[in-house]
């Protein structure tokens, strides 16, 4: 009997792939997205591998090693007397200031095989304190072929002069980047080491020959690799990286994994239910309870087996085509292997797990009684309930979430906290997101009639269609939480990243308003701001929007009367930045008091600043410096730093009162034109404002916003890619609960078009009971998502504010339910093109 069931149950199912497909069609899209991972981490892996090494391909040999002391210039002049050795370059690279700001010149041949730049204007450098500099450093420091500057670095204490003799292009241009021969940058930095040693080896010489020849005249302990294991290891260095993120997004594919289990569980339980009169059947012909689940455990390892192998197909065809297609179009991506054991791996994964989800339903099938086989109709109503030992589950899952939520706020950091280690609340923080969303699962069927009558009322004003609609939901509440939970699971991860990455950049926007207020700073060592670079500053009115010009000094001390407040070493940095000429002032957080309430004898102080002190708003004190003071009352005070990292800030007024010289020691300006374009003829004009006055030094801190508001977007763009793959594995989800239920409510619709129910409404009804398990997912989603990311940024320590972006997050609500209602159009149409005589005919 056993071998008979079973035979019936898989050829049965054999009999129709469609209906085999769709019931694995959540398994079928995890596998496709398992499987295409692993691809995509190959592929780029392979990519960085062949693209991303510093040393060129005509290296053959490498002496020295960052982690150990540098080859010497006198083992430099050795390794190039070697018999067999062709070339030697010593790679050195030298941070250098210069009169228009800061540049780091790179020692490169410019020209063989050995060199990583290529002269694109004049020429290349030949004799010391000659340079050649990027495209992009033209723009920012305003250098050109023929310019002459100064400079000094490396073991050059004076100021030494530099000349452009031509423009380079490198793999990566990042703005002050300068380029020489290396013996030009050893003679200009009077350098007696470089960083390492490239050399290449002659045309049929050996380079296990020329290796130890290279190691008896080099001094004795320097590693000497080849060029491939070096290349390899920098490879490796990056590829490394690109594991480090693929960790993280194995985690989410490991939750979109989850929901497919879950989506598998009720499309199962939907599929058995409509079996129910041919199960009874085959209970009353003698089949027992086990034969009955070892048979529908066997069809659900068939489903997985089929879902497993098509998906692998499927990612395995897309990852080869898409690496040709993006070659093709000029992009250098390498393809990927074709790893045989992770696809065996993935299918016999997608096995396991249908075979897991199947489980409870096909237990659950396998209790019919055989007299079901008397009822006419081939399904039975599902339960609308839970037992009660999964109510007592659920409870206790709900407990412990809360308990895991009130641990992980008492961990929370306190403002005064100086020391903070984020571990044990995150790890309580996500015990119990993952004890929520478990009670979510048991206690879900309970959950969907109170949610449903609340986001349901507004249609069942509109009419029967309305009500239809809502009571075809709360009629099966068992299948609706299993397919809502999975889409309140996507919901509160997007709704977290979203709530997180928004709170991230208001923190990013407040430290950038410190630390790049405006585009640019014109700055000094502490000397006053010749009073021509302001002036003309102020008249760059095309180029410049704003220009700010400030005072600054750095030994002011707050005394209380005769004591000084701090310790015996407490100086702070002072400035009288107007606050008030920026637009960025409106980014600035305030931990106590008001920006608006300073002025004359009003200050704003640093967070670090009022604990060393022991000042807070209100409070008053005394300025001191050199003997002159000025009283005070703290006006407001800052959660980190002032502008500029500066401790205090005052009005002109008072350290005019300190006797601190009139003349300023920087400036802050925006550009007036937007873009690259609008930057670049900003710096043109501060340039020409500068001209050849000594000490002035131009920082572009646009570079550093742009540099930090990419990589925040970035974060956030990816971060909500990967937990788009749950929302994706509940869309299918959706559309093939939808589909199965249209064939189990085959004589419903039927009756519904006998009495008058036009196709149009028929489709209409069913795609809004579709979308309803959107609005129910969202609503749930949206209700644990923002307090969990609440207490996610809170529980990271980073001082940024709870930020609820409310149209991104309306955004995803009614994406959310378009989606889930697209995903029922299909089996809607179907369902309306019944004829009503056919539908009333069937069993089912």
């Amino acid at each position: 009997m056993r071998a008979t069931v079973l035979r019936t149950q898989t050829s049965a199912a054999a009999r129709r792939p469609g209906r085999l497909i769709l019931t694995g069609l959540a398994i079928l899209v995890a596998s496709f997205v398992v499987f295409g991972t692993v691809l995509v981490q190959q592929i780029t892996e392979r990519t960085v591998r062949d693209n991303l090494s510093g040393t060129p391909a005509a290296t053959d040999l490498v002496v020295g090693d960052p982690d150990l002391p540098p080859p010497t210039v006198t083992d430099l002049r050795h390794v190039r007397a070697v018999p067999g050795v062709v070339e030697a370059l010593g790679r050195v690279t030298v941070g250098m200031s210069i009169g228009e700001g800061y540049l780091n010149l790179q020692a490169d041949p410019g020209v063989g095989p050995l060199a990583t730049v290529r002269v694109i204007e004049g020429s290349y450098p030949d004799k010391p304190g000659e340079i050649a500099i990027t495209p992009r450093t033209v723009e920012r420091l305003g250098l050109s072929v023929g310019t002459t500057t100064t400079g000094t670095g490396g073991e050059l204490t004076m100021p030494a002069p530099l000349t452009v003799t031509g423009v380079v292009e490198p793999d990566t241009d990042a703005g002050f980047d300068a380029y020489a021969p290396d013996s030009l940058v050893i003679a200009w930095a009077h350098l007696a080491a470089v960083e390492r040693i490239d050399l290449r080896v002659a045309p049929g010489e050996s380079a296990e020959t020329v290796h130890q020849r290279v190691t008896a005249a080099v001094t004795a302990g320097l590693p000497i690799r080849s060029g491939a294991e070096v290349r390899d290891a920098e490879a490796n260095a990056a590829a490394e990286q690109v594991r480090g993120l693929f960790v993280l997004v194995g985690i989410f594919v490991a939750i979109a994994v989850a929901a497919a289990a879950l989506v598998v569980t009720s499309t199962f339980r939907i599929v058995f239910a409509q079996r129910m009169r041919q199960l009874a059947l085959l209970r009353a012909v003698g089949a027992s309870r086990g034969t009955l689940v070892g048979a529908l455990t066997a069809e659900g390892a068939l489903t997985g087996l089929v879902a497993g192998v098509v998906g692998v197909a499927s990612a395995l065809a897309l990852g080869y085509a898409l690496p040709a297609i993006l070659r093709a179009s000029g992009m250098d991506v390498s393809p990927p292997g074709l790893p045989l054991a992770a696809a065996v791996a993935v299918v016999i994964g997608a096995v396991v797990l249908t075979v897991l989800a199947v489980l409870a339903p096909a237990l659950s099938a396998a209790r019919v009684s055989p007299l079901e086989a008397l009822r006419t109709a081939s399904t039975t109503s599902g339960r609308r309930g839970i037992g009660g030992p999964r109510l007592v589950f659920g409870l206790l899952l709900a407990v412990g979430a809360v308990l895991g939520a009130v641990g992980t706020w008492h961990w929370l950091p306190t403002p005064e906290q100086e020391s903070y280690d984020p571990t044990k609340p995150l790890f309580l923080l996500v015990a119990s997101g993952a004890l929520a969303f478990f009670a979510l699962v048991a206690l879900g069927p309970l959950l969907v009639r109170p949610v449903l009558a609340v986001v349901g009322w507004p249609l069942r004003q509109l009419g029967p269609l309305g009500r239809m609609s809502v009571g075809g939901i709360g009629g099966a509440p068992r299948r609706a939480a299993a397919v809502s939970v999975v889409v309140a699971l996507g919901v509160t991860l997007i709704a977290g990243v979203v709530i997180g990455g928004a709170s991230l950049q208001v923190l990013t926007g407040r430290e950038l308003a410190l630390s790049a207020p405006t585009d640019f700073e014109v700055s000094t060592n502490g000397e006053p701001l010749p009073a021509a670079v302001v002036t003309q500053a102020e008249e760059a009115r095309g180029a410049l929007a704003r220009v700010v010009p400030y005072r600054r000094v750095g030994d002011v001390t707050l005394r209380r009367g005769t004591d000084r407040l701090g310790d015996a070493e407490s100086v702070y940095s002072t400035t009288d930045l107007d606050l008030a000429a920026m637009p960025t002032t409106k980014d600035l957080d305030v931990a106590e008091g008001t920006l608006a309430d300073r002025g004359p004898g009003r200050i704003v102080i640093g967070s670090w600043v009022a604990r060393s002190a022991g000042l807070r708003a209100g409070d008053t004190a005394t300025l001191a410096l050199k003997g002159k003071t000025a009283d005070i009352r703290v006006a407001a005070v800052l959660p980190d730093s002032g502008p500029l990292h500066a401790g205090i800030l005052t009005d002109p007024t008072d350290l005019d009162r300190l006797g601190v010289p009139a003349a300023y020691n920087g400036l802050l300006a925006d550009a007036a034109g937007s873009g690259e374009d609008g930057r670049t003829a900003g710096v043109r004009a501060l340039r020409q404002a500068i001209g050849g006055s000594a000490g002035v030094g131009l920082v572009v801190l646009a570079d550093e916003r742009d540099r930090n508001d990419t990589l925040v977007a970035s974060l956030v763009w990816i971060a909500v890619g990967l937990v788009s793959l749950t929302v994706l594995i509940a869309v299918v989800g959706v559309g093939s609960t939808t589909a199965l239920s249209v064939v189990e409510r085959v004589r419903e619709s039927g009756l519904l078009r006998a009495i008058g129910l036009s196709r149009t409404g028929l489709r209409t009804m069913l795609t809004v009971e579709s979308g309803l398990y959107g609005v129910i997912g969202a609503t749930v989603g949206l209700l644990l998502g923002i307090p969990y990311a609440w207490l996610a940024v809170q529980t990271l320590g980073i001082n940024a504010p709870l930020t609820v972006p409310v149209l991104p997050l309306l955004g995803l609500f009614v994406t959310l339910v378009v989606l889930t209602a697209l995903a029922g159009v299909l089996p809607a149409r179907r369902a309306s093109r019944v004829s009503p005589v056919v539908a009333l005919g069937a069993d089912g």
